[in-house]
């Protein structure tokens, strides 16, 4: 509504300016802008959202990392930034896409698991995919939508843990 801006936030913890949090928003919002592309087939979405992940983890604020995160983000950061431009380049062939997914999702699982998300995750995991090896993902709802499989097994997949 109208004055849902008057709603009082907690104020930042003393001597931290809200901007220098460690902020994981912006790469798990592209992110799961990315697994819904895959998850409805939409190749050229996802390498849309592709580039915006890998440029988000390369922007991660990190000033405000303690030194395990630190290394944990100095780790995943490359990775998840060559998966990125990888499916942003590939708009013309979804399932290499979803292979780069795989990897990513890995690294962004770390990523939040150390510095945490502001909103709710969900560890989804699809056991047919990759020859039934399988392969985990993150979503923002209960609700299963594949994006190893997209529209042909779309509920194919269980929760494996919620992530706060």
């Amino acid at each position: 509504g109208k004055n849902s801006d008057t709603v009082q936030k907690d104020p930042p913890l003393a001597g931290t300016e809200p901007k220098n949090a460690p902020n994981t928003n912006e790469v798990v919002a592209s992110y799961l802008q990315l697994k819904n592309a895959l998850a409805n087939d939409n190749a050229k979405e996802a390498a849309i959202a592709g580039k915006a992940v890998s440029e988000a983890v390369q922007q991660m604020n990190n000033a405000a990392l303690n030194a395990d995160q630190r290394k944990l983000y100095d780790d995943v950061k490359e990775d998840m930034q060559e998966h990125g431009e990888h499916i942003s380049t590939n708009e013309d062939k979804i399932a290499h896409q979803r292979e780069h997914f795989d990897m990513l999702s890995a690294g962004m699982y770390d990523l939040v698991k150390a510095i945490g998300s502001e909103q709710t995750l969900y560890k989804d995991h699809c056991p047919m995919y990759n020859d039934g090896k399988g392969a985990n993902w993150l979503s923002e709802t209960k609700e299963i939508k594949n994006p190893y499989m997209g529209k042909k097994m779309r509920t194919c997949g269980s929760v494996k843990e919620e992530m706060k």
